[in-house]
C-alpha cells in the first residue's frame, strides 16, 4: 500500500528526439574536460575530478588572487615589488629576476601570463601572503579555491613547481578559467599576448607557449604547463562567433601532441555541436495531480528559457522525462518548484530543468477535503483487503 502523497509519478514529455548520438572526443590526455561556456554543457569529461600535478597551469590561481587584489585596491599596476632571495632561487621558466630588482605589478603579470615566470609568481605571492611567505600564500589559495567551488585543488606553492600535494583537477582548472574570463574582462586580454620582452634579459624566453594563439581560430588564452610528473597540459579558451569553449588537457606526452590535440578539440567542439532551445519559459510541459486542492491538477512549466548544446546532426526532437512526487499537496503557489525536466542526450551530460507551478492552487473547501479524505479511506480499505487475500 502506498500513501497518495508518497506515490512516485514519472511523466514522459517528448520535446525532441536525437537521431544520432555524438561521438565523444577520444583524447590521449590522462585527463580532459571541455565545456561550452554559454550553455554550461559539458561536451567531454575524462578523469575530470582526479587531482593531478597541474604544473604551470596552477599559475592561473595566483593570477586570479592578484586580479582580486588589483580590483580591491590592495595592489596597483604601477606598484613596484621587491624580489626576495627565495623568489630569485626559482629555476625553469623565469624572468631572470634578482634581489636588486623592483618590478612593476604589470610586468610581473605579463611575466607570469606570457612567459610563465616562476620567480614572478613568488614575488606576487610574497606580496599578498597573509604571513609574507609563499607557503602562506599557497594555503590562502587553497582556501579561496574551495570558496570558488574547486573541490579538488590543493596548492603548496604559487607556480606549480613540482612539490608533493600540489594538485588540481581539470574540472577545477576549467572553473578557474571561466572565473577569470567573467570576473576580470579588463585583464583577460593579457592572455592573448604572444610575446613579452622584459628588460632584454631573457631573449630565449619571450614567446607565449600556447599553441593556439597564432592559428587564427579564436583562441585568446589561457595557460600551458609542463613538468616531468605532470606531462604537457593546456588550459584554453576559444571564441568563434557568439560561442566560447573552455577546455583543459593534462598529461600529454609532448609539445607536438599537445598542439595537435588542442586544435582537434577546437574543431570538434565547434563543428559537432549547435545551440538549441530545449524549453521556453511558462510553456506547459506536464500536468500533476493535486491533493486537497480547489483544482484537481496543476500545470508544470519551466521557470526560464533553457538552451543547451546538442549534436549538430540531431533531428528536431529530443526525448525528456518529467519527474515529480505526487499528488502534490495544496496549497500551491505560482512559481513554486514542483518537479524537474530531465533530458539525457546520448554521449552528453544529463540536463535538469526545474519545473514550477503555473498558477496558485489554494486548498479546497470543506466538501472537497471531505471527498478527498473519503477517497483515501476507500483506497486504504481496498489495499488492505487485497493484502489480506
Amino acid at each position: 500500500m502506498h500513501h497518495p502523497l508518497l506515490r512516485s509519478i514519472l511523466a514522459c514529455c517528448c520535446l525532441f528526439i536525437l537521431a544520432l548520438p555524438v561521438r565523444a572526443f577520444d583524447t590521449s590526455a590522462r585527463a580532459g574536460y571541455v565545456v561550452d561556456q554559454g550553455s554550461g554543457t559539458v561536451l567531454m569529461a575524462k578523469n575530470a575530478d582526479e587531482p593531478l600535478p597541474p604544473a604551470s597551469m596552477s599559475k592561473l590561481m595566483t593570477l586570479y588572487v592578484a586580479f582580486e587584489a588589483l580590483r580591491d585596491g590592495r595592489l596597483s599596476l604601477d606598484e613596484r615589488l621587491p624580489v626576495s632571495t627565495h623568489a630569485m632561487s626559482y629555476r625553469g621558466s623565469t624572468m631572470f629576476l634578482d634581489t636588486t630588482d623592483k618590478v612593476t605589478v604589470e610586468d610581473l603579470l605579463r611575466g607570469i601570463i606570457v612567459i610563465s615566470g616562476n620567480d614572478a609568481c613568488a614575488v606576487i605571492a610574497e606580496a599578498l601572503s597573509p604571513d609574507g611567505t609563499e607557503a602562506g600564500f599557497a594555503r590562502f589559495m587553497t582556501k579561496r579555491a574551495r570558496q570558488m567551488g574547486m573541490e579538488n585543488s590543493t596548492f603548496t606553492n604559487s607556480n606549480g613547481w613540482p612539490q608533493a600535494g600540489h594538485l588540481m583537477s581539470v574540472r577545477d582548472l576549467a572553473i578557474l578559467a571561466e572565473r577569470i574570463i567573467v570576473d576580470f574582462p579588463e585583464f583577460y586580454p593579457l592572455f592573448a599576448e604572444t610575446e613579452f620582452e622584459f628588460d632584454g634579459r631573457a631573449p630565449q624566453n619571450t614567446r607565449n607557449r600556447n599553441p593556439l594563439l597564432r592559428l587564427g581560430i579564436g583562441a585568446d588564452g589561457l595557460k600551458t604547463g609542463h613538468t616531468q610528473a605532470a606531462g604537457y597540459g593546456l588550459v584554453s579558451s576559444v571564441k568563434q562567433g557568439n560561442r566560447r569553449v573552455i577546455f583543459v588537457l593534462a598529461g600529454l606526452d609532448s609539445i607536438a601532441q599537445r598542439a595537435e590535440e588542442a586544435e582537434a578539440i577546437v574543431n570538434w567542439s565547434f563543428r559537432n555541436f549547435v545551440e538549441k532551445t530545449i524549453a521556453k519559459k511558462d510553456y506547459p510541459i506536464a500536468r500533476a495531480s493535486v491533493w486537497m486542492g480547489r483544482e484537481p491538477t496543476v500545470t508544470l512549466v519551466p521557470a526560464e528559457d533553457k538552451t543547451a548544446m546538442l549534436p549538430a546532426l540531431a533531428a528536431n526532437d529530443l526525448q525528456g522525462e518529467v519527474r515529480y512526487i505526487g499528488p502534490i499537496r495544496a496549497p500551491i503557489e505560482k512559481g513554486q518548484q514542483l518537479g524537474e525536466l530531465v533530458i539525457a542526450p546520448e554521449g552528453l551530460s544529463e540536463i535538469r530543468l526545474p519545473l514550477v507551478a503555473d498558477r496558485d492552487i489554494p486548498r479546497g473547501g470543506f466538501l472537497i477535503r471531505l471527498g478527498t479524505a473519503a477517497q483515501y479511506l476507500v483506497t486504504r480499505f481496498s489495499d488492505a483487503h487485497q493484502g489480506a487475500m
